[in-house]
């Protein structure tokens, strides 16, 4: 049996089968979960890797099945949304999700966030990286950690990716096109609105952290700028 294990807590029998077989075939091991309760108890038992979780389930909101594996854990989580709404995408981030999907959605969608998501969960070795401050902000790269002002920050892993790009091209301008293809891949350069939401995030907690100045800045219809 596959060591790369994925958990599924989906209460719709066809989207739970589907997601099952095409990760099987991929070579992880599945569990699915029906509702939010037991999906819990599957995450303390079965110690998944990754953890797709729906957020539409019968006996617990799924935001809260959220905020309780947070407690504890540290899992990359792919929240599944019905609809196409930023505010339920920025409270699934802010509760501590790394990733969302839309339902409807691609096998081949679903499978190449997985892949990141995984990616991101599991960084590889950056022994002797070095430690990069511009201005208030210092990054970490061997140690994933980020400070502003001295104070660390805790990010998730896709907004700790992000910042990294930003970082390493400090004064520069980076297109949405990179970042999209740095962070999901290059079959993701079209979807904006996934950068808008998470700039957001990563905006809000620097500031929270130390009340800093704007470091990053906008460029409207091109990408953003660490300043």
């Amino acid at each position: 049996m596959s060591d790369r294990r994925v958990l599924v807590i989906d209460d719709e029998p066809s989207v739970a089968k589907l997601l099952k077989v095409s990760l099987e075939l991929q070579q992880f091991a599945v569990r699915t979960e029906a509702t939010g309760a037991a999906g819990i108890q599957a995450a303390i038992e079965f110690r998944p890797e990754l953890v797709v979780l729906d957020l539409g389930l019968p006996d617990i909101d799924g935001f809260e099945v959220l905020r309780r594996l947070r407690e504890w854990s540290r899992v990359p989580i792919l929240v599944l949304t019905v609809q196409d709404s930023d505010e339920d995408k920025v409270r699934a981030l802010d509760g501590g999700a790394d990733d969302f999907v839309t339902k409807p959605f691609s096998v081949p969608e679903l499978l190449a966030r997985v892949r990141v998501a995984l990616r991101h969960g599991n960084p590889s070795n950056e022994k002797g990286a070095p430690v990069v401050t511009v201005g208030p902000l210092e990054l970490d790269f061997a140690g994933h950690l980020v400070k502003m002002d001295g104070r660390e920050i805790r990010l998730t892993s896709t907004e700790y990716d992000l910042l990294a790009v930003l970082v390493k091209n400090a004064g520069k301008v980076v297109t949405h096109r990179v970042l999209l293809k740095e962070i999901w891949g290059p079959n993701a350069t079209e979807h904006t609105q996934y950068l808008r939401v998470y700039m957001g995030q990563i905006r809000k907690k620097l500031k929270a952290a130390a009340g800093a100045p704007e470091i990053i800045v906008t460029e409207p219809g091109v990408g953003y700028r660490l300043v």
